[in-house]
């Protein structure tokens, strides 16, 4: 009875040691970005990051989240040999104009912070995120002022009056 309660209290003391996640220390990124830029060929601007991730104590396939905006998104894995991640976010063009926006990593402890402050009614800017990805967003372009049909409707238009104006006067002349 007494190794028993024994194993219960070491078993308590040292679980957590086997249980707890390691965090990335000193993350190093590389990344690249795509950001919609015209609107005409949709309704949605879209954020799409691409990210490697080096941590110093060598720690590999993380599950990691991301804030874009203030929305909360899931990182996914491309490719866990190179600790390759993607995330994507869309929005409407009127509600992500041109400017900078930050994109703020976090692991999963990070995440938990960052859930349990937002249900506090706490910012996101409050909590220190793993590594941050900025983006320069230079807005959509909405097309030329004056559509090219339209131009090409007046030039035929004007071409026409030309040849028929030309054609009443060679007539008139006879």
């Amino acid at each position: 009875m007494a190794t028993t309660g024994l194993s219960i209290i070491v078993i308590t003391l040292f679980a957590p040691l086997f249980v707890a996640g390691d965090s990335c220390v000193g993350p190093s990124v590389q990344s690249k970005y795509y950001v919609t830029r015209e609107a005409a060929a949709s309704v949605d601007t879209v954020f799409i990051v691409e990210f490697q991730l080096t941590c110093k104590n060598g720690l590999k396939n993380m599950n990691l989240y991301a804030d874009v905006n203030g929305k909360l998104l899931p990182v996914t894995k491309t490719d866990d040999s190179k600790n390759k991640y993607q995330v994507s976010y869309s929005d409407e063009n009127k509600n992500l104009p041109a400017g900078h926006y930050d994109v703020r990593f976090y692991d999963e402890e990070g995440y938990a912070i960052l859930r349990k402050a937002q249900r506090s009614g706490e910012t996101n800017d409050s909590i220190k995120p793993l590594f941050t990805i900025p983006i320069n967003h230079p807005g959509v372009w909405k097309g030329p002022i004056v559509q090219s049909e339209f131009i090409a409707v007046v030039v035929a238009i004007l071409v026409w009056y030309v040849a028929h104006s030309a054609k009443s006067h060679l007539q008139s002349d006879k």
